[in-house]
């Protein structure tokens, strides 16, 4: 058969996936890895179909049929220099990139045959590449004596700092945190991504020249002047993380978390830091509020944790809901209840959560974003009885004072205002780049990839470095 028809007998598959009674006992990934032969199979599908709406609707536009080609000769080291090329961190967005939505959702055989295993190729290319001794390579790399701060040791950070490294300007990354990574590392669930991932990036990124300063929260272990004074930009890639409450009535009462806080704190007991308290849910019945990632997170989390009933509520249906579908399914899998179409009106209790009231919705017409409205249904008010509700909303922008001290000028939602110079990653200040959640707003990891990446080549032509 022509290589061109593979799909047509060979089925979709994924990794294999550990059984639900198993994976709900360990913060464990819960896929395993396709081996060569698995990868060179699916690669195989690819239709190489000429205009590719899998690279397309990639929002750092991956040479994808080009590293399945490659995958499929058996030219693994060509395949991770290609996917590096354009996506500094691959095997991260290999594991936690919607591809549901993104390049797989787009794949010109995803309806009647099932889109080819993309994400599950890419995180097998880095990972196995870097377990036989690739590394990025740069022998040819012509060291500058230009230095930049990069403030925020997230996905746009690290991203960025990959980036100038390659174009032989030093890169120095201050974060407040024990360990790099941001939410890749704190705010994601060892289940999605385990931290070993992480430690083998950042031991990548310094042996590529880049610098760590953790537990350095700028403004309080370090002035941000100073970092304008001693390099000749500055990236900041703080990310959002000031929560959205709903304004509920009750949210003074003990058993009422923030997503954030609570996966944060649950990240460091499971990564061995037993000093770190943590908000533990055994036993008890649990009402998640949100149906993006963070919410699958908090979900997924509280059943691990030996809660005694999980309950997820949205405002509006399944097919409206923001996060993956693959972690809508795996959430189901492992016991969450779904409640669609439920608005929270008010958390319920005396001297701590007792229940939630919830109303039913039906869907109105589009808002100026294109979402349909929930209306509420009259009458149709019902009390959830749990004992903690953790609130998954979203999340805005919180700008630290010093940026203002900067003449970084912010919009009025508190995002950080950048203009059409220099990429449109420059600030007002022009020494000061700025790109990722604290730009866009809370979105994907992938597109804060793109970010750093594209304000580091920014930052490069400030500087007069080629790139």
């Amino acid at each position: 058969m022509s290589q061109h028809f593979q799909f047509l007998n060979l089925p979709r598959a994924m990794p294999k996936e550990v059984p639900v009674a198993v994976r709900v006992s360990n913060y464990a990934e819960i896929y395993g890895e396709f081996d060569a032969a698995e990868s060179k199979a699916q690669a195989s599908r690819c239709i190489d179909c000429g205009n590719p709406y899998c690279e397309w609707k990639c929002p750092v536009h991956n040479y994808i049929p080009n590293w399945l080609k490659l995958v499929q000769d058996g030219r693994l080291f060509e395949a991770a220099e290609l996917a590096h090329e354009t996506n500094p961190l691959p095997e991260i967005c290999g594991r936690v990139c919607p591809q549901d939505r993104l390049c797989e959702g787009d794949c010109t055989i995803n309806e009647g045959f099932g889109a080819v295993t993309i994400g599950a190729i890419e995180k097998y290319i880095v990972d196995e590449a870097f377990k036989q001794g690739w590394r990025p390579d740069l022998s040819r790399v012509k060291a500058t004596d230009k230095r930049v701060a990069i403030i925020g040791a997230g996905p746009a950070g690290l991203s960025a700092a990959d980036r100038l490294a390659r174009a032989g300007i030093k890169a120095i990354v201050y974060d407040r945190y024990e360990e790099i990574g941001g939410l890749l590392t704190f705010g994601i669930p060892p289940f999605k991504l385990e931290k070993e991932v992480i430690k083998t990036r950042r031991a990548v990124l310094e042996a590529m020249g880049v610098e760590f300063r953790l537990r350095t929260e700028v403004g309080r272990d370090i002035e941000f002047q100073a970092l304008l004074d001693q390099h000749d930009a500055v990236f900041v890639a703080l990310g959002t993380y000031k929560f959205v409450d709903g304004a509920l009535p009750g949210l003074h009462l003990p058993g009422v978390h923030y997503a954030l806080p609570y996966l944060i704190a649950n990240a460091r007991r499971v990564m061995g830091n037993q000093a770190s308290p943590i908000i533990d849910l055994n036993g008890q019945r649990v009402a998640v509020l949100g149906g993006g990632d963070t919410g699958m997170d908090c979900n997924r989390t509280a059943v691990r944790q030996g809660a005694r009933k999980v309950s997820c509520v949205y405002r509006r249906d399944e097919e409206a809901m923001p996060g993956s579908r693959r972690e809508v399914k795996n959430a189901r899998d492992e016991g969450v209840e779904f409640l669609f179409n439920r608005q929270p009106l008010a958390i319920l209790g005396d001297r701590r959560v007792e229940a939630i009231r919830i109303v039913e919705t039906r869907l109105g017409a589009a808002d100026a974003k294109g979402r349909r409205v929930p209306q509420n249904v009259p009458g149709s008010e019902q009390d959830l009885r749990i004992d903690a509700v953790i609130l998954a909303f979203g999340f805005r922008p919180n700008p630290p004072a010093w940026l203002n001290a900067a003449n970084v000028e912010l919009e009025a939602s508190g995002l950080v205002k950048v203009n059409g110079r220099m990429r449109g990653f420059q600030t007002a200040n022009p020494k000061v780049f700025a790109g990722g959640d604290m730009v866009r707003g809370a979105d994907l990891v992938v597109t804060a990839v793109h970010d750093g990446r594209e304000a580091a080549a920014a930052i490069a032509d400030f500087l007069g470095v080629a790139v």
